[in-house]
């Protein structure tokens, strides 16, 4: 039991780096990470109380401001730091790359639109009796969605890749807001001073756990 969590962790620590070092060189993406991450905390409080805000809340703060910052401002161009090219970084991605992340947004964006010829969305809900109540299925739609984004994702890396895999993988996006504002708690701070590229991606592997949790470095 002692060897398989320690591989798991050791799992966990590569494809979180990898996601940093690829993925998060801007600093705007790192601020708009910050504000995901707080965003997300305050959804999975809110989740046991009213899911349907909390679902509000994931999608269109949270999830939106994460990815305006990797849409908008993540450079594309070739990575010299890892030696990687955009296309390269994107075959490699564990989860959701750019691809599969417009296929996901897209879903979400359409899942609403049944309600707009059927109120009771194939008759999983009562007809709406005002626009309250209407935000609230869209709300519980949404909800369905990103769980099933989630569940979809784990089970697929389970046939593509290994079960192992695919828990880490899902186990990293789960626990990605606490680790986001460990990460990029000051990115605000260096984005004022005007740094719009995180120069900490280079660090070695013998700087991991002694140093600032940004210069955690992949494993080999």
């Amino acid at each position: 039991m002692g060897r398989i969590m320690k591989d798991f962790i050791d799992a966990l620590r590569v494809q979180r780096w990898d996601d940093h070092r690829y993925y998060h060189h801007s600093r705007i993406n790192q601020s708009l990470h910050l504000v995901s991450a707080i965003s997300f905390l305050f959804a999975y409080v809110m989740v046991f109380k009213d899911p349907a805000m909390a679902a509000l809340i994931g999608w269109l703060l949270a999830m939106t401001s994460r990815q305006i910052g990797h849409f908008f401002f993540e450079p594309r161009d070739y990575d010299v730091v890892n030696d990687a090219s955009h296309e390269h970084k994107e075959e490699i991605k564990v989860g959701y790359n750019l691809r599969r992340k417009v296929v996901l947004l897209a879903i979400w964006a359409m899942s609403p639109l049944p309600l707009r010829f059927d109120p009771t969305y194939f008759g999983i809900f009562s007809a709406h009796a005002d626009g309250a109540e209407l935000v609230r299925h869209i709300a519980q739609i949404w909800l369905v969605v990103g769980a099933g984004g989630l569940l979809f994702r784990t089970v697929q890396l389970f046939f593509l890749k290994d079960i192992q895999t695919g828990l880490v993988w899902a186990t990293k996006i789960l626990t990605d807001p606490f680790h986001d504002i460990v990460l990029y708690h000051k990115a605000p701070f260096y984005l004022l001073q005007g740094e719009l590229i995180d120069p900490h991606l280079t660090a070695g592997y013998e700087d991991y756990e002694e140093e600032d949790p940004e210069e955690i470095p992949r494993a080999s």
